[in-house]
């Protein structure tokens, strides 16, 4: 390996984002121990935790811990990785004496609600790949889908059987205990009606004829069988497994699994369908009809879990093939809706997510705004909003493309004008800040950082404030309560950190632009002390600064661009001071600021290592590749030193 000469700098005066990262890793160490005191079992599961009545539920319970390995990846304590672990397994325990997992895996469910449930599980692959008993599960859940044995893929007409589908294969319709739908489901009622071609069923009304009612729930369980685009997101498994072993089969599958959707995409005039039949026919089971499939273009998300699943099918895609066309899937769906948009103020709209939308706007709903349709039915779009911003946001952030980014930017500035760019909300997909966060990343809000971080701590103390003060009660808890009061807040950290947007909450895995590594304890994340910060993402360049807070520790942290391993560093930059004086005499009022220096050198490497004296910081610049390899998990293996310190 090449010897490289890391420049650093003397803090003459500590920048506030660092000191609030820093503060912020400190109070979520406390806060996910308060948590996991107040609401789990010694075994792991969920104190208070009701039975189930349904398929519905799993998600429910392993979602308060989705992103506790990410923090741990991020930098946190080894106590929240094994912590984490052990929630796992407790959890899962919980959910099989529920009769709701069969060898540890889901029965069967939508994959809307499965890819939330996995996340936990691809969080913990990626922090930990070498743990042999997750790798082994990832194996092993993987080949619930690619292996035709097991009965939920068919392969001769390369599709997902059915709507429901996990370790027993695929399940008949929507379960035996749901059949009349009626009108007194009232949280419901924003979706409409989920299906628009039932016989005398015209409107949400109607169903409060109980024969109506009936004659819904028959038809739903009817028509819930062959493929629908939210299955996309069941290729987040088979590549977590290729993240382990490059298992051929796996990365067969999804590619011939994401072109069978390409191919029906482009015999629906690229728009991508939402329903296959059983025999393989798109709209066998709708009289022809491109949409009203199971949580399809008609019900009850529409764009939201449509587009979700399609992109995390063609990011794995884009990883297990290194071609980024299964990404037009995507882009099709984006540009139809903004073609279909207008220009209203949220308050103002029957949008079906509105609850949502309102909360992240605040005062800004009233103003006007970019909407799209988010579904389409028997009279065309309907469902206006604005648009899920992490869709565009990840589609450029994986591409660099200037197409994607002017994409990106005409939503951000369909946003309604805002006075208060950082708000104070977090839900549990804890995503929202990206239109900030491109502006910081685009040199348009330098201050983005330290509001930010602001905002997460007061995230993690209002948890904390909620924990202490509301009262649980088993009887009446909510199944979502301890997913709102996780205190473990993430998507700052890994936009600052790793300069990377939220995880896709509907099972992308995780993804960074850039990794770190403690060098010295050989584990994943940043080293006490230290703080990061990307500054600038640019095609194939990755701006970042890395800061040392201690006064008398020096740190070491390893610096590689992707977390699987995608990327190499070929070049690197660093800034530094020339003729310095640091730290200068005792009788001298200050030291003496040098001229600006940059180094630039080949490196042609995994990572770059960066030694930080104590109190200094490295500004650096990467320039990548693409790794002559494959992706694969990373482990933290010693190996010999590519920088030393300047």
């Amino acid at each position: 390996m090449p010897e490289v000469r890391i420049l650093t700098t003397p803090l003459r005066e500590v920048p506030a984002w660092a000191v609030l990262e820093r503060r912020l890793f400190d109070e979520i160490e406390a806060a996910w121990r308060a948590f996991s005191a107040e609401y789990c079992e010694p075994d792991g599961r969920i104190r208070g935790a009701g039975g189930f009545d349904s398929r519905d539920g799993v998600d429910d319970l392993y979602e308060p811990f989705f992103n506790w390995p990410a923090f741990y990846a991020l930098g946190g304590s080894d106590e929240i990785l094994a912590q984490a672990k052990h929630h796992w397994e407790g959890v899962t325990r919980q959910l099989t004496e529920a009769g709701m997992l069969t060898d540890e895996y889901e029965n069967g469910y939508d994959w809307f609600h499965q890819g939330e449930s996995l996340l936990f599980l691809y969080g913990l692959c990626a922090a930990d790949p070498g743990d042999d008993a997750f790798a082994a599960r990832a194996r092993r859940f993987a080949e619930l889908y690619t292996d035709p044995a097991r009965g939920n893929w068919d392969p001769d007409r390369n599709i997902i059987r059915a709507p429901h589908t996990g370790a027993r294969g695929p399940l008949d319709g929507l379960g035996p205990e749901w059949q009349a739908y009626s009108a007194g489901q009232h949280e419901m009622r924003p979706y409409g009606l989920p299906l628009e071609h039932v016989p005398g069923v015209e409107r949400w009304e109607d169903l409060e004829d109980p024969a109506l009612a009936e004659a819904m729930g028959r038809e739903m369980q009817r028509l819930a069988a062959g493929d629908v685009p939210v299955n996309l997101a069941a290729t987040s498994l088979a590549a977590n497994r290729w993240l382990y072993d490059g298992d051929t089969a796996s990365a067969e599958w999804i590619i011939r699994y994401v072109d069978g959707w390409r191919e029906r995409a482009a015999g629906n005039g690229g728009l991508l369908p939402d329903n296959v039949a059983p025999d393989g026919t798109v709209g066998g089971l709708h009289a022809g009809r491109w949409y009203g499939g199971h949580y399809g273009w008609t019900w009850p998300h529409g764009l939201h879990s449509v587009g979700m699943s399609t992109l995390i099918g063609g990011l794995n895609a884009s990883l297990v093939s290194g071609d980024d066309g299964s990404l037009d899937l995507t882009r099709t769906m984006l540009d139809t809706v903004l073609d279909h948009a207008i220009t209203a103020p949220v308050a103002e709209t029957r949008f079906s997510l509105r609850g949502g939308a309102l909360a992240r706007l605040g005062a800004d709903a009233v103003k006007p705004a970019l909407l799209v349709p988010y579904r389409h039915g028997r009279h065309g779009w309907f469902d206006y909003g604005p648009m899920p911003l992490e869709l565009p946001t990840w589609l450029w952030w994986w591409s660099r493309d200037d197409a994607d980014r002017a994409r990106l930017r005409r939503v951000i500035d369909g946003l309604p004008a805002t006075d208060e760019p950082v708000k104070a909300f977090r839900d549990k997909a804890e995503a929202g800040h990206e239109a900030p966060w491109i502006a910081f990343l685009e040199g348009e809000f330098d201050d983005y950082p330290v509001q930010a971080l602001s905002m997460a701590l007061g995230q993690v103390a209002r948890r904390m404030a909620v924990m202490q003060t509301e009262v649980l009660d088993p009887a009446t808890v909510h199944l979502h309560f301890w997913q709102r009061v996780n205190p473990v807040v993430t998507e700052v950290l890994g936009q600052l950190i790793t300069g990377t947007p939220q995880v896709l909450y509907n099972g992308g895995l995780p993804f960074a632009a850039v990794a770190h590594q403690d060098a010295d304890r050989h584990r994943p994340g940043l080293p006490p002390d230290v703080a990061a910060l990307v500054t600038r993402l640019d095609g194939d360049r990755v701006e970042l600064q890395l800061v040392n807070l201690s006064s008398t520790r020096s740190r070491r942290v390893r610096v590689r661009p992707s977390r699987f391993g995608q990327q190499v560093v070929a070049a690197v930059a660093s800034r530094g001071e020339r003729d310095a004086d640091w730290p200068g005499r005792s009788t001298a009022y200050a030291s003496t600021v040098g001229s600006p220096v940059v180094t630039t050198a080949e490196v042609h490497a995994p990572d770059v290592l960066v030694e930080l004296p104590p109190s200094h910081r490295a500004d650096l610049t990467l320039i990548t590749a693409r790794a002559p390899g494959r992706p694969h998990h990373v482990g933290t293996a010693a190996h010999a030193p590519i920088g030393t310190a300047g």
